[in-house]
């Protein structure tokens, strides 16, 4: 680095910046950030404002979970086009015209005046948002270059990756209580106006792929299989595991991702390069992210409707009872991507993450009807947010680190992918899960007694709680055995080496 550059860098009291290193990259990181808590805390703010939503405009509650599930399916399965097509035409306009489309899709939701108008607008906020949230990642990771700054960046992007749903239904419970539920959608207007001007003002517009194509094929078979494997576990929530709906799209979709792998080997300009999930770590981690996805909504749906319907919390109350495994998720993050990765790599700190979700989560199914937050759900909160903040941001820097710039877009889309999916998932098992618990414990008691109908609740809430566990275990061992040891490199501008 020249003298002149110190000397600026230090006239304006900023650290020595690496070579090559944008002088905007920490006010990029800010704006990234913004717009991911956007993209992030929609899968769970308009969830705590749905009862008003339902009082409002009239629907059923058979016709409840397309409000969540409109935004989860478009979302899902159009995030690898949303990444290819910020890789073929630009980082910057893949951002503002996701940030744009994400506000006036949450303008259209706020303004409706029935059921499909609001299903239509959180359709177009998944759209918008499968856009927006894989060229953040991808701008993140071509932003920062230096090994150090990438981590603090990921401690910071893992952190709101992993917290936006807690934050989510904080937000959601004040902007309900406060104002009214509306305002859980026009609230996107105001932060992506933020987003808007900083990303116009600070991101430059850089092409990696620009002599690729899109594979159209391989869109289509990729959005198809992801809205049936999505779709087929929404179904499972409100049919039987052996419906046609459930079991069909579900096996509709196995096989059309298993069409689509075999299509990525042919084609010419392929929307996912396998060479993005054939290096160990990197596949590890995006199994990682997956099984983080499903074992979360165990704390978030769950919880939720134990601090609201057992405790009497309110939508406010609720949302600040989950501020404290925000904090510890944090300050994990921090520790994790900065400290302990740089010194014992992935495959000690990601199965210690997951082991010390295991153990939060095994705790916490220690509730009883006499229970109180304080004592049997506060501290449980703090571990299990250690545990995840020690997961997610490593396991999404190790997942897009190190990929050829061409690929960063399509590869910050698979970890988003990954999380979404297994989201759908864990909701999918462990609201079955719970329900059967629920239904087997009232099976020869009176259902009529109010203590045998809160005990039944409790069975409900705390056998998720144990499959949670169950999957972060599972994650614990499965890390464990599939990352390789030692610390991995992090230079982006190294040659890409396939590791098997």
């Amino acid at each position: 680095m020249s003298q002149k550059t110190v000397t600026e860098d230090t006239r304006t009291g900023a650290a020595e910046a690496p070579p090559g290193a944008s002088p905007k990259r920490w006010w990029i990181l800010a704006i990234i950030a913004v717009a991911q808590l956007m993209v992030v805390l929609d899968a769970t703010i308009v969830n705590i404002a749905l009862p008003s939503a339902q009082a409002d405009l009239g629907f059923s509650d058979g016709n409840r979970q397309w409000i969540v599930t409109a935004y989860a399916l478009a979302f899902a399965s159009l995030l690898l086009l949303g990444g290819r097509i910020a890789d073929l035409f630009g980082r910057k306009p893949a951002f503002l015209v996701g940030v744009v489309g994400f506000a006036v899709a949450s303008a259209l939701g706020g303004a409706a005046t029935g059921f499909g108008m609001l299903v239509v607008a959180r359709a177009l906020q998944g759209a918008f948002g499968a856009l927006l949230a894989p060229a953040a990642l991808s701008l993140l990771n071509t932003t920062f270059t230096d090994a150090r700054e990438r981590a603090r960046a990921f401690s910071v992007y893992g952190a709101i990756a992993g917290a936006g749903g807690a934050v989510g239904l904080l937000l959601g419970g004040l902007l309900t209580d406060a104002l009214d539920w509306r305002w859980t959608l026009y609230v996107n207007v105001a932060i992506a106006v933020v987003a808007f001007a900083g990303g116009w003002v600070l991101l430059g517009n850089h092409r990696d792929a620009t002599h690729a194509k899109l594979d159209v094929p391989g869109t289509a078979l990729v959005a198809s299989g992801l809205f049936a494997l999505v779709y087929g576990f929404s179904n499972a929530e409100t049919h039987d595991w052996n419906s046609p709906l459930t079991w069909g799209f579900l096996l509709a979709g196995a096989a059309l991702l298993a069409v689509f792998a075999w299509w990525q080997t042919r084609a010419a300009h392929p929307l996912l390069p396998l060479r993005i999930l054939l290096d160990r770590n990197r596949g590890a981690s995006f199994l990682a992210v997956l099984i983080t996805g499903a074992g979360m909504f165990g704390v978030f749906l769950f919880l939720t409707y134990y601090l609201q319907l057992n405790l009497g919390f309110s939508p406010t109350k609720t949302g600040v009872a989950f501020l404290p495994m925000v904090g510890a998720l944090m300050v994990a993050a921090q520790l994790g991507t900065t400290v302990l990765m740089p010194r014992i790599g992935p495959k000690a700190v990601i199965p210690l993450g997951f082991a010390i979700a295991t153990a939060g989560m095994a705790w916490l199914s220690g509730l009883g009807v006499g229970s109180d937050y304080v004592s049997a759900v506060l501290p449980q909160l703090v571990v299990i947010g250690v545990g995840l903040g020690l997961v997610m941001p490593t396991a999404m820097q190790l997942a897009t680190g190190g990929v050829a710039a061409e690929d960063a877009g399509v590869a910050s889309a698979t970890v988003n992918a990954m999380q979404q999916v297994g989201g759908s998932i864990g909701t999918a098992l462990l609201n079955t899960l719970a329900a059967t618990a629920a239904t087997d414990y009232l099976a020869g008691r009176d259902a009529t007694n109010k203590l045998v109908q809160a005990q039944a609740t409790i069975e409900s809430y705390t056998t998720a709680f144990w499959w949670s566990a169950g999957f972060f275990a599972a994650g614990t061992v499965l890390a464990f055995l599939l990352f390789r040891r030692g610390v991995p490199q992090q230079d982006a501008d190294a040659p890409q080496v396939v590791h098997m």
